[in-house]
């Protein structure tokens, strides 16, 4: 089966993880892709095996949104005509290009999926909650034309069908992470800091991600010589937030990283993950440090609350910085605590978001959109054999 998949590959961000990982993982299970994804013509093209890979000219990208050229519909439709596709998988950039989509792939018949990866929190507690609930409101008539839309939760899909989207156009699929990859072992990293307790965030440094209040409830918590914290990440808060929480107060500013194993390790030198986010759709920096064994600190936000169940600490949305400061200094006097919520988290993430159930849930998702594809192309007279010419692949 040949898959033409839509992502991202830069800027740097959950999404270009998802788009790596689950092509890759596609390419290891026999199957073909294709990657279609903004980017200029001269930039270099990855060593993954895909079968092609088609750069869509653009106006501007970001980490969260991207303004298509005038000319990328056309483009997109000329490969896809030429690539001939089975299925045609988006996992949505938050760009124009998304609405016209399905339009496009009704013309061609290839069934089209979308993984839909806005972040929210269900109780809209916040301002930012709301501006995300837009996005949705926005979204849902445009998903609703989509063959079938992924989503992380029941929360997320609940909240869809609020808004139009039918419900058996949604499937839950969680998040997934390769559990040998990101796995608990020694680190390069720790070895500066042998006596230290380490505490981590992983993500944007941007306004949603709030990431002030733990910097605010650090500072508070005054946790002495032999706490640090390392920041990974980049945003447009970052020159602001630096000069004023740094290395006087055991803050690390670490900046983004794109080498996996460098990130690794990093995660691997650490005691505690902290995610103090006001809206999440679910974190994969939260799964990569629950499948690196550390104690996890998190919002009810999105889906990372119900990740985190019995298996972590999960905070409200609200008042972010009160609560870490009575949790951290708690964590800091007590390791054995960090030890035991690091053993529940891994076993969480073996138990239900691994890549590889991951990958297999989409598999059966593929198979039943090409069956349904060859159905209606026999009843329509298009094709005279009722065979369908994709097999399941054997495990």
């Amino acid at each position: 089966m040949h898959i033409a998949w839509l992502g991202k590959k830069s800027p740097f961000c959950g999404n270009v993880t998802y788009s790596r990982e689950i092509t890759n993982a596609l390419l290891d299970r026999g199957y073909k892709v294709s990657f279609l994804h903004f980017s200029e013509e001269s930039d270099e093209s990855s060593p993954e095996n895909y079968v092609a890979e088609v750069n869509l000219p653009f106006l501007y990208k970001s980490q969260i949104y991207t303004i298509p050229s005038p000319k990328s519909t056309k483009i997109l439709l000329k490969a896809l005509q030429d690539l001939q596709p089975d299925i045609v998988h988006a996992s949505l950039t938050l760009s124009p290009l998304d609405f016209r989509l399905p339009e496009i792939c009704q013309q061609l018949k290839i069934p089209l999926v979308a993984t839909f990866h806005p972040p929210f929190d269900s109780l809209w507690r916040n301002i930012k909650s709301s501006t995300q609930y837009l996005t949705y409101q926005l979204y849902a008539p445009s998903l609703a034309k989509y063959d079938q839309t992924i989503v992380f939760s029941e929360l997320q899909k609940d909240l869809l069908i609020k808004l139009g989207v039918p419900a058996e156009k949604l499937a839950i699929i969680p998040n997934g992470v390769d559990t040998q990859k990101y796995s608990p072992d020694k680190s390069d990293f720790k070895n500066k800091y042998p006596n230290d307790q380490i505490y981590v965030y992983q993500g944007r440094i941007a306004v949603e991600k709030n990431v002030e209040s733990l910097l605010k409830a650090w500072k508070y918590a005054e946790m002495g010589k032999n706490a640090k914290l390392l920041i990974i990440g980049d945003g447009h808060l970052t020159p602001t937030l630096k000069p004023l929480y740094n290395q006087e107060d055991g803050i690390i500013w670490v900046g983004a990283i794109v080498d996996d194993e460098k990130r690794i390790d990093l995660l691997r030198s650490a005691d505690v993950f902290i995610l103090p986010s006001l809206v999440e759709g679910l974190s994969l920096s939260l799964l990569e440090a629950m499948g690196c064994g550390l104690a996890c600190v998190a919002t009810d936000a999105g889906a990372d609350g119900e990740v985190l169940a019995h298996a972590g600490i999960v905070l409200s949305t609200q008042d972010v910085t009160s609560q870490l400061k009575t949790i951290l200094p708690l964590l800091a006097h007590h390791p054995e605590i960090t030890t035991l919520l690091g053993k529940k988290a891994r076993n969480r993430v073996l138990e239900k978001y691994t890549l590889k159930n991951n990958v297999t849930k989409l598999e059966q998702l593929y198979l039943e959109l090409s069956n349904k594809k060859v159905k209606f192309l026999h009843n329509s007279g298009e094709i005279s054999s009722p065979f369908y010419p994709f097999k399941k692949r054997k495990e």
